[in-house]
């Protein structure tokens, strides 16, 4: 025969799922140590790290962007000065 199903109140099963979230919570800290007192200031070193790295990352593109950008400019301002007529750096007549 079947047992018919436990029946738990509401409250206490509330309570006993709280308990182990937190234990799973515990658990998972510690396996990856993070557990200890030093934990917080562990935590913001790697956000302060990630933050540099996204910052150092957007630098890096931003002059880049610029580099080739007066790089095209400077290409542009030179085949304007030496095809501009009467210019002595012009191609020979």
């Amino acid at each position: 025969m079947t047992e018919p199903p436990l029946q738990i109140p509401a409250d206490q099963l509330e309570r006993a799922l709280a308990n182990a979230a937190r234990l799973g919570a515990k658990a998972a800290l510690r396996e990856i140590g993070l557990h200890d007192e030093d934990a917080a200031d562990d935590v913001r070193d790697l956000r302060n790290l990630l933050d540099a790295w996204r910052s150092a990352k957007s630098t890096v593109w931003h002059t880049t962007v610029k580099g080739f950008t007066m790089a095209l400019i400077a290409i542009i301002a030179a085949g304007v000065a030496i095809t501009w007529p009467n210019n002595p750096l012009g191609p020979p007549k």
